[in-house]
């Protein structure tokens, strides 16, 4: 079986037995083994175990993992003077970077022989089973078509989990729900009847997708496109308009460019319906809804500017301007007939919505935009002279009084999907894949904003190990209550170890790579940086070459306080994943001490940054209350006829642990986000 498809399995906690493969005699050592190194428990199918699966969790949890610059981390650097500690760096960074010697990884000159106690921490078990091949395809169909149900745009992971499948199965794909999805997937497989989820309008963005991602430009102004793929384009036209797609209208947005576009692709229209098209982009005048849009606007009649929207656009066109909208109404009655417009089907929207109200910032309050091109994360911090130019300013009233209308829009919405449903409380703590655009993927990935609890009795073993390049750097940063940031990294670690926070040493590659570890004592950390709310785990690629271009994988640990074993123990690896971003910096995770949480950022900036302190981080601070404004338990409750409180009643079982439930039941775990992103979608 293809690896992308056993790996991505292995997060849904599924092995996949090879069936080419002779049966083998000696599957009680395989079940052993994967208990012994990895404590994966197999619930079912254990007869099917195979040898390989050893390797496959070896390479998911990770096993030959470069050792750290101070090899007997943590103990050994805490003994350590301040002198010593910046004298090791020196030195290794003076053989490195000063003669170019990356052959053999650095290790200190200071640091005594440590010999480590046998492995002796309690590890949580982790539920597998075993199936078919046969079963394992029949699972895989279910999660890719979950992943087109989807309408925001899929994470690198997902993305690549989609089109092996396109392209290998060949499956009846009948509907791609977001357009992003439907641009990536047409341009990676050139298949025409991808497009069919595709409006004309859309082959602006397919356009300009390809001039990024083929030729490196991101001004479509600029197209210098070869004569095949403005083959490609021109076929895609035609069968967009063939099919009746052509959104004349909204092509009108883009008027110039389509302008552009369309010399210089020498299109000739083959249809009457083409010529029309051609006629109506390169005439004068410009038809757009939005043109008329803003003309009611202009006008102050803002009740008829939403009419416009609604009838020409959909509701969701309503939802994405009801700031503007809601911003010029002069009295409560104009708000009402604006809202009235409002009728989505589309629960994504609603949701985001919901988020933005929830969490609005006023006049007064700086804002951080956010958004996502060519799949990475941007970030625009709203300066004082912009601040001064707000033509859309909510008072927090009218913001308030949005969030609840869309709490009901959403609650109609969602009412009666489902049966009876049991919802395991713990579920309150996890985020709705929402956005995941930036996220990388891998085994223990969960929804941005998710919240895990740590544990009184543990730390945070943060880690980071890479290949094919000279150097990696994790770091750590403190945000504040006015977002004033501390910064723990290789530049302010050796004055800075301590039984709080403890750093291995900043390693460079050897011949098998390099690696970087931090712990987190929480109750000491608190005690020693009582101001930091929040501590952000950053990764950026020191070397200055992007994660897409090496190999480097990240996740963390939970240790005991006084750890023994390796340095790095699979069996207490919480997360580990690939970072292969097409960047230089990634966030990871954060801790938002005053509760002694971990929530999940897992977001890839789009930066070329080369030391981590150099980014603001406050925005950042928003991902850490995504659950308090809605969640997975909310989500579920909203759509159950009925909450139930023992799971032996339920339809739908809602839970994060191991969990007994009859036959026929749906069980839904906190990984299972193809699921909600169907139910969604809806």
């Amino acid at each position: 079986m293809n690896q992308i498809y056993e790996s991505y399995l292995f997060e849904k906690h599924i092995l996949v037995q090879d069936a080419g493969l002779p049966a083998e005699e000696h599957s009680f050592e395989t079940v052993f083994a994967l208990a012994n190194l990895f404590g994966i428990r197999l619930v079912s199918g254990a007869e099917l175990a195979q040898e390989r699966m050893i390797h496959l969790a070896e390479k998911e949890l990770g096993s030959n993992v470069p050792k750290p610059f101070y090899r007997g981390f943590p103990q050994s650097v805490r003994e350590l003077t301040q002198d010593q500690l910046l004298f090791d760096q020196l030195v290794h960074y003076a053989v490195t970077y000063g003669f170019g010697d990356f052959s053999q990884p650095g290790h200190s000159l200071f640091e005594g022989d440590f010999a480590r106690a046998a492995f002796r921490e309690k590890a949580v078990i982790r539920e597998f089973e075993i199936v078919t091949e046969e079963e394992a395809e029949q699972r895989l169909e279910e999660l890719v078509r979950g992943l087109l149900a989807g309408t925001r745009p899929l994470s690198d992971r997902q993305y690549t989990l989609v089109l092996t499948f396109l392209l290998e199965k060949d499956p009846q794909v009948t509907c791609i729900a977001s357009k992003n999805t439907a641009v990536r997937l047409l341009l990676d497989t050139r298949s025409l009847r991808l497009a069919d989820s595709l409006d004309l309008s859309d082959v602006i963005r397919l356009a300009d997708e390809m001039n990024y991602r083929l030729y490196g430009n991101t001004d479509l102004r600029k197209l210098n496109l070869v004569n095949h793929d403005r083959k490609f384009l021109t076929k895609v036209i035609d069968r967009l308009i063939a099919i009746g797609r052509c959104d004349l209208r909204t092509c009108f947005e883009k008027k110039k460019l389509w302008n552009g576009l369309l010399h210089h692709l020498h299109y000739t229209a083959k249809t009457p319906e083409g010529q029309a098209f051609v006629d109506a982009m390169r005439g004068k005048g410009n038809r757009s809804v939005y043109a008329v849009f803003e003309k009611a606007m202009s006008a102050r009649w803002v009740s008829e500017a939403a009419r416009i929207l609604k009838e020409s656009k959909g509701s969701g066109a309503v939802l994405r301007n009801l700031n503007y909208l809601v911003s010029r109404c002069e009295t409560e009655k104009e708000i009402e007939e604006v809202l009235s417009f409002i009728d989505s089907k589309n629960t994504i929207v609603l949701m985001q919505l919901l988020f933005q109200y929830a969490n609005y910032k006023g006049e007064g309050m700086p804002r951080a935009f956010c958004f996502t091109k060519y799949e990475r994360l941007k970030v625009h911090q709203e300066t004082k002279e912009e601040m001064a130019r707000r033509g859309t300013v909510l008072s927090e009233e009218r913001a308030h009084f949005l969030e609840a209308q869309i709490r009901t829009r959403l609650e109609k919405l969602l009412a009666g999907r489902l049966g009876k449903v049991y919802i395991s409380p713990e579920m309150k703590r996890y985020a709705l894949p929402i956005q995941e655009t930036t996220s990388q993927g891998g085994y223990g990935v969960l929804t941005r904003g998710t919240r895990l609890t740590m544990g009184i009795w543990k730390k945070l073993r943060a880690f980071t190990y890479w290949e094919k390049v000279d150097d990696i750097d994790l770091s750590v940063f403190g945000i504040d209550s006015a977002g004033r940031q501390t910064e723990f990294s290789w530049r302010t670690m050796a004055g800075r170890q301590s039984d709080a926070i403890t750093y291995s040493g900043d390693e460079t590659s050897g011949y098998n790579g390099g690696s970087e570890f931090f712990d987190i004592d929480f109750r000491k950390f608190c005690e020693m940086y009582p101001d930091v709310q929040y501590l952000v785990f950053c990764n950026n690629v020191f070397s200055r070459v992007n994660f897409s271009q090496c190999f480097c994988r990240a996740g963390y640990m939970i240790r005991d306080i006084e750890d023994s074993g390796e340095i790095y123990e699979p069996k207490t690896v919480e997360s580990a994943y690939t970072i292969n971003a097409d960047s230089t910096f990634a966030y990871l995770f954060g801790i938002d001490m005053a509760t002694n949480e971990l929530v999940w950022l897992n977001m890839a900036r789009n930066s070329g940054a080369a030391v981590a302190g150099e980014t603001g981080m406050k925005f950042l601070t928003d991902y850490f209350h995504v659950t308090e404004t809605m969640n997975v338990a909310k989500f579920f409750e909203l759509m159950a006829t009925e909450v139930v409180e023992d799971p032996a009643e339920a339809e739908v079982v809602v839970v994060d642990q191991p969990i007994e439930v009859p036959e026929g039941v749906e069980v839904i775990r906190e990984y299972d986000t193809e699921r909600m992103l169907e139910l969604m979608n809806r």
